[in-house]
């Protein structure tokens, strides 16, 4: 989604009076809203993977009142482009994925070696088919306003008067991704003896790994995983002065609020999802076997401690170097 929006913006620096909609999952029309480039949210109700043709024959006869005048299909499945056709838009654009033909009037082929990066993919179908490759990418910024950052304050009872550094530990695809908690924890400790605050941001599904980051800093980090939802963990993180992330969708919001990134890849690949900001710091240990893109560590043995070398060779040291640069 964070990716989406650099096209959103394209869309708007090449066609300023255009109205945005963004069919979606409900759990991003949060940030969505925080995109000012999108008129609204529409909610997809279908989950990934779920087919519902009739949903979705459905949705296009609704959509079909809206008189739009194009779509742009970022998926590359076949069933994504069917609320499209049938909601009957004039412009149906995508690239071919899974043979759209006719699903699709407006097909492009796409050459991943031009169009390395996801977001360079979704960007390009939002400009003229002749147009050079690879697009300008607009890094995305999402827009957080003062009564949003004082609402989250007041909510959980923050001290404002420390600087903040804010770390997200999770990684929803996969161990593969995530730097050990012991580094966090180590990173924790060292800079809250600077005088930092340390929050700790992600899902409910990152709270076992947040809670023994925590048990690691002998408690002293504030540990909002699973107590906010996206909307919250946005805001909060729009209060921090610097952000150490695995890769993974908070990294990418970190990047759109502007704020100090250290962004840590393991099995995964900077040069295919970094995260949009100049600014960034991006840390790799340069291992043999990396990017391998599997969810668990390929080189894993019950009696081999010392697996996942792509995270563990990042050490703390280097994380705390790039902080105080």
């Amino acid at each position: 989604m964070m990716m989406a929006q650099s096209l959103f913006i394209t869309l708007k620096q090449t066609q300023p009076r255009c109205h945005i909609d963004v069919l979606a999952p409900l759990w991003s029309l949060g940030l969505l809203a925080k995109m000012p480039e999108v008129s609204q949210g529409l909610v997809m109700p279908l989950s990934h993977g779920q087919f519902g043709l009739l949903d979705r024959i459905r949705l296009g006869r609704e959509f079909a009142e809206l008189e739009y005048d194009q779509a742009i299909v970022l998926p590359n499945s076949w069933k994504s482009a069917l609320i499209p056709f049938f909601a009957n838009i004039a412009l149906r654009t995508g690239f071919l994925g899974e043979g759209r033909w006719g699903l699709l009037n407006d097909v492009r082929r796409l050459d991943k070696t031009a169009l390395p990066m996801t977001v360079q993919r979704f960007v390009a179908l939002g400009v003229a088919k002749n147009a050079p490759w690879p697009p300008a990418c607009p890094p995305p910024a999402l827009r957080v306003s003062e009564l949003a950052r004082a609402a989250v304050i007041k909510k959980f009872a923050l001290d404002n008067r420390k600087p903040v550094l804010v770390l997200c530990p999770g990684a929803e695809y996969g161990p593969a991704k995530r730097w050990p908690e012991v580094h966090f924890a180590e990173v924790a400790r060292q800079q809250i003896n600077r005088g930092f605050q340390v929050w700790l941001l992600g899902s409910a599904k990152d709270r076992a790994v947040s809670s023994e980051i925590n048990r690691l800093a002998d408690g002293l980090c504030l540990d909002f995983c699973g107590q906010t939802d996206l909307t919250e963990a946005v805001d909060l993180m729009s209060l921090a002065d610097a952000v150490v992330s695995n890769d993974s969708g908070l990294m990418h919001i970190a990047a759109a609020l502007n704020k100090k990134l250290i962004a840590i890849y393991g099995s995964s690949d900077p040069k295919f999802t970094p995260p949009l900001n100049p600014n960034a710091a991006l840390l790799t240990a340069n291992a043999a076997c990396s990017p391998c893109f599997q969810r668990d560590c390929k080189l894993y043995k019950p009696d081999q401690p010392q697996y996942l070398h792509c995270l563990r060779d990042i050490t703390p040291g280097q994380v705390v170097k790039e902080l105080a640069g």
